[in-house]
């Protein structure tokens, strides 16, 4: 299960970082942050890892015992299929224990941090956003910044020196569009307290004016100058109920509510759920393999966790009462552990090839 998890921690963490750094380059998020984005949305990740890891690693662990023979001999000993069964529930409870804790208080906990700094991202002006020594696209590619060096402290903020500015005027025609070169000493932001409108404060500028290609263009020369910056990139906003703490959820009646309460609850119950299919369906034939019933059964984990998804939903937007929720998906999933567990012929139709 540990194996398992590690390998899908890293693919799922390296695709966010790698979306997050996209962002960074786009201008869209400051650099320093992107490790702690992804610090935050790590117990979300695991929330729905660990539960698949915990149905795999059974079906590996169980399904090479079935296949080198080790768990007829068990069987032939007096082990039942209850005990085994029993014994994997005992096993699953710690899984259990880290999966509520996950769930009812490092999730929530994380997604109201990450909220909180993509607000705080909101407030940042394009100079909190360059790298030294970096070429960055800004307003949709139509303008691009270059600073040698950035200064930090307390006495002046964040200061860029030696710094290159190209502006295209999109207004024209492709062929006639006119560009705006700037070089400045230094540059600061600065932000208008009555309009709240933000601005880039050059100093000690040379600006050259006109078309790419044509010998007529302008120079100027400016003590300071100041570049009106665009509105701050807006965020695709995180729903409210999965930042409230759970005792926040408890006795709602809000439906978005009771849908997050019932679905923070379902991920415990995925737990002994998943365990009592995984158990019998990890069953195979030395001829089979150990590993014949991994794909069919990820995709009935796959099946089990869309519809626990898809009933959210519903149950959030008032199609579904909170007496039916999620709870009729688990219900249906117990029937199809309990069948195979009873009657274990059923499994073999997991095994691929043995359908047919």
């Amino acid at each position: 299960m540990v194996a398992v998890t590690l390998i899908l921690l890293v693919v799922a963490l390296t695709s966010r970082f790698i979306q997050y750094l996209a962002q960074a380059v786009a201008g869209e998020l400051a650099s320093d942050v992107l490790l702690l984005l992804i610090l935050y949305r790590l117990p979300d990740f695991l929330l729905v890892i660990l539960p698949l890891a915990l149905f795999l690693g059974i079906l590996l662990a169980y399904g090479r015992m079935y296949a080198e023979n080790e768990m007829v001999i068990l069987m032939g000993s007096g082990f039942s299929q209850l005990r085994l069964l029993v014994y994997t529930l005992g096993s699953s409870s710690v899984v259990l224990l880290v999966v509520a804790l996950l769930s009812m208080q490092l999730a929530p906990w994380g997604v109201r941090n990450t909220e909180q700094l993509k607000q705080n991202q909101d407030q940042l002006t394009e100079i909190d956003l360059i790298v030294a020594g970096q070429f960055q696209s800004f307003g949709d590619g139509n303008r691009v910044t270059y600073a040698e060096r950035i200064v930090t402290g307390a006495a002046a903020g964040r200061l860029l020196e030696n710094v290159f500015i190209a502006i295209s005027d999109q207004s024209a025609d492709a062929a006639q569009g006119s560009l705006r070169i700037i070089l400045a000493d230094t540059v600061r932001p600065e932000i208008d307290e009555e309009t709240g409108a933000r601005f880039m404060r050059l100093e000690n500028v040379l600006e050259y004016d006109g078309i790419p290609g044509a010998a007529d263009y302008r120079i100027g020369q400016f003590e300071v100058q100041s570049i009106l910056l665009p509105e701050p990139t807006n965020f695709d906003p995180i729903l409210e109920e999965q930042t409230l703490a759970t005792s926040e959820l408890i006795g709602s009646d809000v439906p978005e509510h009771q849908a997050e309460l019932q679905w923070r609850i379902s991920t415990l119950l995925m737990i002994p759920i998943i365990t009592l299919i995984a158990v019998p369906l990890s069953k195979v034939d030395p001829s089979q393999g150990r590993y014949s019933k991994l794909v069919p059964a990820a995709l009935l984990f796959a099946t089990y966790f869309v519809l626990l998804q898809f009933s959210k939903d519903m149950l959030a937007d008032g199609e579904l009462t909170p007496i039916i929720g999620l709870w009729w998906v688990h219900i249906v999933f117990i029937g199809i552990g309990w069948g195979i567990y009873r009657y274990p012929d059923i499994g073999k139709y997991f095994a691929l090839g043995t359908a047919t």
